[in-house]
């Protein structure tokens, strides 16, 4: 008995569609949850719960999943949005791969107001957001030099980071903290990341063309 692989199609995205909208759901909620909690215990400050790169990176991952799962429905394709969610890629393996080599061993209560809230936005949400890219609706590798713009967003939330923290006596991380470590440690960390994320966007841009049924550079 043969299966129409034709009809298997639908199902299949369908369901991509309902994971990718259950895992943007789930990273909201993180977020939320995050921003309820320490509101009841009167610890939320909105200047610097927003300047975490860990929150922003999974506000956008939730934007692209949704945005993707919304194209999937319509049956289009958007080379701004492939574009974007490469960006996006980039940003949340940022996050697992700092919140790992930097961060893990930090005391829970120092990463976030809920225990799982952690697990979510520092394992789940990357890790699912990495798959995406790899495995799902992919269909061209994006050219490196343009893919080089992703870059931007990082090296500008740490310069605000680095400006912002001495003028308000806080720094989202440790390992920004000047007056803890001095500027030339924090230099030297930060020139060791932005080296390491143009390795990243190299690899996250070309991935594409590594999968099988892939076609030519995206311009």
């Amino acid at each position: 008995m043969s299966v129409d692989a034709g009809a298997m199609t639908i199902p299949i995205n369908r369901l991509i569609v309902a994971v990718k909208v259950l895992a943007a759901l789930l990273g909201f909620s993180a977020i939320v949850t995050e921003i309820a909690t320490l509101v009841s215990v009167r610890h939320f400050v909105a200047a610097n719960f927003f300047s975490f790169f860990t929150v922003e990176s999974n506000a956008l991952a939730v934007v692209s999943l949704l945005l993707s799962s919304f194209v999937a429905v319509a049956g289009g394709i958007s080379a701004r949005l492939e574009f974007f969610r490469g960006a996006v890629t980039l940003f949340m393996t940022t996050t697992i791969l700092i919140f790992i080599v930097l961060l893990s061993r930090l005391p829970a209560s120092e990463l976030t107001a809920v225990p799982w809230d952690n697990t979510v936005l520092h394992y789940i949400m990357p890790l699912v957001i990495i798959i995406d890219w790899l495995m799902v609706n992919r269909r061209q590798p994006i050219e490196f030099r343009r893919a080089l713009l992703w870059l931007a967003f990082p090296l500008l939330y740490l310069s605000y980071s680095l400006i912002r923290g001495p003028i308000v006596g806080w720094y989202p991380y440790p390992f920004m903290d000047a007056s803890a470590h001095g500027y030339s440690r924090v230099i030297l960390t930060s020139l060791i990341i932005a080296v390491v994320l143009t390795g990243l966007t190299a690899v996250i841009s070309r991935a594409p063309a590594w999968m099988p049924g892939r076609h030519a550079v995206a311009r």
